[in-house]
């Protein structure tokens, strides 16, 4: 049988964690080919959660227990992950929250995703099926939506719903590859942070849907301002699409620059504008080449075949110019010329960004 490790990250859950142990635990009934363990990895709870936990290690023989300091939500997954994989060697783990906001009975339904052939399955709150409470508090509310959208748009993968959710099944090659790098997070942006990076690394990400509970006993730990600060700074300084709009806007400057500088400073005759305006814009390309490959695409960056790559570039390049010519152009003709910079702005920003970015991903950094 294969293992299958819960990790439950606890700070007095005293009310919770008994409730949820058994609940964990009788999901084996409903799996022949994988093994259940669950392992609490608690923060140093001031309550009995501890004495709780080890008062039902005596009647679960696949349950551990591990105290560690209180340094958030990722520090704990992190011990959690390095202990199991010395002592317990899971070939698939879960993330859990203990405060009982996340339904046990949806385990056989991971696993099933699982067993089908994904990497790493989210249990979304945002797709067919699945809920956020209705009596959470309206900014709680806006948070989590408008805090999902941003990642999703953010990173260009719409598909997947729920960036934040806490409710996981990631098999343990990625946990494995990836803890060296969520070392360096430690609160609850650890879970966009771990989801970027499995994606990065060509992991199947599937959904199912999932109810989210509000607790009943004890208070919520996370410290909404500081997770929205962490995870709008994350996703711009992690996002291959943010970084791809920088390196376009500074291909932009450039060939604007030069073209200024043909025309306005050394003045050349009217009949070389055109050369003038193809040596600035292939100055653009290059520079958006060079800085898309070894920064906004780096994890995948282009280390031979390095002048066809360059080539598939300046055609892609080319399509979007004759996009953008010929949908100004219609805009021109059929609401007027008066506002046609408001016309480019909408077509770069609705057309051509998504257009170059899709294709850039699709045929020049394609993994």
């Amino acid at each position: 049988m294969k293992k299958a490790l819960i990790i439950l990250p606890t700070y007095n859950e005293e009310g919770n964690i008994k409730i949820l142990i058994e609940k964990i635990f009788a999901q084996q009934e409903k799996t022949k080919i994988w093994e259940i363990y669950v392992l609490v990895v608690d923060s140093q709870s001031k309550d009995k959660t501890q004495s709780v936990v080890k008062k039902l290690q005596g009647k679960y023989k696949n349950l551990f227990l591990i105290s560690t300091k209180k340094m958030g939500l990722g520090k704990a997954y992190i011990d959690g992950f390095s202990y199991a994989l010395e002592k317990i060697n899971p070939y698939l783990f879960f993330e859990m929250d203990a405060d009982l906001s996340h339904d046990p009975s949806l385990i056989p339904y991971f696993l099933k995703k699982i067993e089908k052939g994904a990497d790493f399955v989210i249990g979304s709150r945002y797709i067919k099926g699945g809920s956020i409470p209705k009596n959470w508090a309206l900014y709680r509310k806006i948070f989590s939506i408008f805090g999902n959208i941003i990642a999703r748009f953010g990173f260009m993968k719409p598909k997947i719903t729920d960036w934040t959710s806490g409710y996981r099944a990631i098999k343990a090659w990625i946990v494995k590859k990836a803890i060296s790098y969520l070392k360096n997070y430690s609160g609850y942006v650890f879970q966009i942070a771990f989801l970027d990076f499995a994606i990065k690394n060509n992991a199947r990400i599937e959904e199912i849907p999932i109810k989210f509970y509000e607790r009943k006993y004890g208070i919520s730990k996370i410290n909404s301002p500081q997770f929205i600060v962490q995870s709008l700074l994350y996703i711009f300084l992690n996002s291959s699409f943010i970084r791809f709009f920088i390196v376009g806007f500074s291909g932009f400057v450039i060939d604007f620059s030069l073209l200024y500088f043909f025309i306005n400073k050394i003045h050349i005759p009217s009949s070389l504008i055109w050369l003038a305006q193809i040596i600035s814009a292939e100055t653009a390309i290059i520079n958006n080449f060079i800085l898309n490959n070894f920064w906004s695409f780096a994890y995948k960056k282009i280390n031979g075949a390095f002048i066809l790559s360059f080539l598939k570039f300046n055609f892609i390049a080319l399509g979007a110019i004759i996009i953008q010519t010929v949908l100004l152009q219609l805009m021109v003709i059929t609401f007027g010329r008066n506002f046609w910079i408001i016309y480019k702005i909408i077509i770069i920003g609705l057309v051509i960004i998504p257009y170059s970015y899709i294709l850039y991903n699709k045929i020049v950094w394609k993994k």
